[in-house]
This record gives C-alpha cells, sequence and structure tokens, in this order.
C-alpha cells in the first residue's frame, strides 16, 4: 500500500507581514511519541539553544514550550535570513549537539495583532 507523500510547507513570509510579527511555531521529533526533549540535559540544552538565539538577536522568543516528542514557540523572526533558514540551523545545531531527530520541516502560523 503507497502511503501519502507528505508535501513540502511553503515558510515565505509575505512581503506586506511587518517586521517584527509573531509566529506560532510546532516542531515535532521522529518518530511520533518518542520522548527525546524532556530528558536529563537534553531539555535544558534546547532551552539553552532557543535562548542563545534569542541573545544574539537571531530571533525573539516569546514563549518555548517543550513537549516529550514536540515543541512550540511563539517567535518573531528578521526577514533575512527568514524563519525558514533560522529553524533550519537551529535544528541542525540542536541535532548535532543533543542527538535530536526531527521531523522534515515545521508548522508556523501568523499570530495576528489585533488592537
Amino acid at each position: 500500500m503507497d502511503l501519502p507523500v507528505r508535501k513540502k510547507i511553503p515558510h515565505t513570509v509575505p512581503q506586506w507581514v511587518l517586521d517584527g510579527s509573531w509566529f506560532f511555531i510546532t516542531i515535532k521529533c521522529i518518530p511520533p511519541g518518542r520522548n527525546q526533549l524532556c530528558q536529563a540535559g537534553v531539555g535544558e540544552g534546547i532551552l539553552a539553544a532557543m535562548a542563545h538565539n534569542h541573545e544574539k538577536l537571531v530571533w525573539h522568543c516569546r514563549l518555548c514550550l517543550l513537549m516529550p516528542d514536540h515543541l512550540h514557540a511563539i517567535i518573531a523572526f528578521p526577514r533575512e535570513p527568514g524563519m525558514a533558514t533560522t529553524i533550519r540551523n537551529w535544528k541542525k545545531f540542536t541535532t548535532i549537539k543533543h542527538g535530536i531527530e526531527w521531523q522534515r520541516d515545521f508548522f508556523d502560523h501568523r499570530q495576528r495583532d489585533w488592537h
């Protein structure tokens, strides 16, 4: 039985979206259900990598929530190098440093300001 092929999600932020807009991000591990992120040392390392990018102005992270096999975050990204490149680089670093097996791609949803 052939399984459906997962489509690549575009993460290009349209030019009309203001710099500094907030995005809700979900990044999953593979395989689902295996605790990779909430283990001694790993969780602290993941959060430290999030904080490092925040402190170096790679992104502005308002919130990061670790679950055993995925994370949620609310992050604002600079226009360049952009959301996809920034997350790809972060995932690569955490894979090398902590052995995390990330699912290809991620989910993003722009948060709207209703003020």
